[in-house]
C-alpha cells in the first residue's frame, strides 16, 4: 500500500512537478490550452507579482510545454502535458444534420425518461439550462428553415400560376406538376439555411453541445469502447510519471474531463501503481459537469470510481466551481450528489473560485454574459485572486495538499444524495 500524499512529502515542498492535464469535450487541438496557458500566465504573473515562463517540450506521447516558476523566493520546473482525446470528440461530432436531430431526440429521450434530467434540476439551473439550450436552438432553426421551405413554396407556386394567368382567371396544364415539383426545390431552399446554421455553430453552439449531451446518453452513461481504451492509455501515462523524479504528479480535469480523471486515478490505485517512495498524487478537478453522466442508470463505472476515489489515502482531491459558471455543477459535491459517498469519504475538498469577488466588477461585467469563456475562467488570470491560482497550483512551490491544508469546504456546498441510480460496478 503506497503512503499517502502527506506521508510523501511531509513539507509540501515541490522542486519539480509533472501535470496531465485532461480537456473537457473539445475537438481543438491542445496548442490551444498552451496558447491560453502562456497568455493567461503572463496576465496572472503581472498581477500576482511573480514570474513564469514557458518553452516548448521534447517530443513526446502527449502534446506538452515546460514551464518554469519563480514563487514565494522558489523555483520549480514543470512539464505539462495535455491527455488528448479531441479525436474521439471530432469523431462522435463528424455527423449529418438529419443525425444530429435523431440525436436531440435520443438524448432528450434518455435524460426525460430516466428521470436523470428532473433530478438534475435539483442541483443547479445553469447547467441544466445549458443542456437545454441545443434542444430549444435546434427547434428553433428546424422550425425556422420549415416556415423558409412553405414560403418558397407558395412563392414557386404563385410564380407559376402568374405565367399561365388567362383573362384573369388562373389556370395551368400542369398544376399538379407544379404543386408537387416545387416540393423538393422548397425543401432544399430549409435545408440550405440549416447548412447555413451549422456552419455558423461557432457562435451558436448548438451543435457542439448536442453532441457533447449525446456522446454519454448514447450509452446512458457507460463509456464507450474507444474512451475505455484512451483510459487504460492515460492511466499508464500518469503511472509513468509516479516512478520520475519529480516532487509532485498533478493530474487536472476540466469539464467533462474531470470525470476522466476520476477513472484515471481509481483505476491507478487499483493497479496499485504506486510505490511506496512515489511523488505526491494530486487531483484538481475544475469546472465539473460529473453529474451529467453519473445520473444516468448505465454509469456503474463512473460511480463506482467517484466511490472508491473519494476514500483514498493516496491522494489529494480538490474540486473548484463557482456559481458564475453557467455551464458546471458548481459547489456540487460529485460524490455526494451522485448518492455513492461511503462512510470513510474524504474527498473531494469542494470550494468556490468565487468569480463575483476574485474579478473586479469591470472584467466581471465583460465576462458576465459570455458563459463559455467563463467556463474556462479556471485556466486564467484573476485580476482579485484569493486562495484560488491555477498557475500557482500548476507552477508554485507547494503541492496541492499542502497548498489547501486546513481549508474548510464551502458552506454553500450541496453535499447530499440526489441521484437514485446508485449502482455501481464490482
Amino acid at each position: 500500500m503506497s503512503k499517502s500524499s502527506d506521508d510523501n512529502q511531509p513539507t509540501g515542498k515541490v522542486r519539480r512537478r509533472r501535470v496531465f492535464y485532461i480537456p473537457g469535450y473539445d475537438p481543438i487541438h491542445p496548442r490551444r490550452y498552451r496558447e491560453l496557458y502562456r497568455k493567461e500566465g503572463a496576465a496572472q504573473a503581472e498581477i500576482s507579482g511573480y514570474e513564469i515562463t514557458l518553452k516548448p517540450a521534447p517530443k513526446a506521447a502527449n502534446y506538452g510545454w515546460q514551464v518554469a516558476g519563480q514563487m514565494d523566493g522558489a523555483k520549480t520546473q514543470v512539464d505539462v502535458e495535455v491527455l488528448v482525446w479531441s479525436d474521439i470528440v471530432r469523431d462522435s461530432m463528424s455527423t449529418s444534420i438529419p443525425a444530429t436531430y435523431l440525436q436531440l431526440v435520443r438524448t432528450a429521450w434518455v435524460y426525460i425518461s430516466t428521470g436523470a434530467l428532473w433530478r438534475l434540476t435539483k442541483l443547479r439551473k445553469g447547467p441544466v439550462i445549458a443542456a437545454l439550450y441545443p434542444v430549444g436552438m435546434l427547434l428553433a432553426q428546424l422550425a425556422l428553415a420549415l416556415v423558409v421551405a412553405c414560403a418558397a413554396w407558395f412563392a414557386l407556386i404563385w410564380a407559376h400560376e402568374a405565367l399561365f394567368r388567362v383573362e384573369g382567371r388562373w389556370f395551368s396544364k400542369n398544376f399538379a406538376w407544379a404543386v408537387y415539383g416545387a416540393i423538393p426545390v422548397s425543401l432544399a431552399a430549409g435545408y440550405m439555411l440549416l447548412r447555413w446554421f451549422k456552419s455558423k455553430d461557432g457562435k451558436f453552439f448548438a451543435y457542439y453541445l448536442m453532441h457533447d449531451y449525446s456522446y454519454s446518453a448514447s450509452s446512458r452513461g457507460a463509456n464507450p469502447p474507444e474512451l475505455e481504451a484512451r483510459i487504460a492509455a492515460f492511466t499508464q501515462a500518469v503511472a509513468g510519471a509516479l516512478r520520475e523524479d519529480v516532487d509532485e504528479v498533478l493530474v487536472v480535469g476540466h469539464s467533462s474531463g474531470a470525470h476522466l480523471g476520476v477513472s484515471i486515478l481509481a483505476d491507478l490505485i487499483r493497479n496499485e501503481e504506486i510505490a511506496k517512495d512515489a511523488p505526491a498524487l494530486s487531483f484538481l478537478s475544475i469546472g465539473q459537469v460529473v453529474p451529467m453522466v453519473s445520473f444516468l442508470p448505465k454509469a456503474h463505472r463512473l460511480r463506482g470510481d467517484l466511490q472508491y476515489l473519494s476514500a483514498r489515502d493516496e491522494l489529494t482531491w480538490v474540486d473548484v466551481t463557482a456559481p458564475g459558471d453557467g455551464c458546471a455543477f458548481a459547489l456540487c459535491d460529485p460524490v455526494s450528489v451522485s448518492g455513492v459517498a461511503p462512510a470513510d469519504k474524504k474527498w473531494p475538498l469542494v470550494f468556490s473560485a468565487a468569480f463575483t469577488q476574485t474579478l473586479s466588477p469591470e472584467r466581471w461585467k465583460e465576462l458576465r454574459w459570455k458563459f463559455f469563456r467563463l467556463h474556462f475562467q479556471y485556466l486564467c488570470a484573476f485580476d482579485r485572486p484569493r486562495d484560488y491560482d491555477y498557475f500557482q497550483i500548476t507552477a508554485g512551490p507547494l503541492t496541492l495538499g499542502a497548498r489547501y491544508a486546513g481549508r474548510p469546504a464551502s458552506k454553500s456546498r450541496i453535499d447530499h444524495a440526489v441521484n437514485t441510480y446508485t449502482s455501481v460496478a464490482s
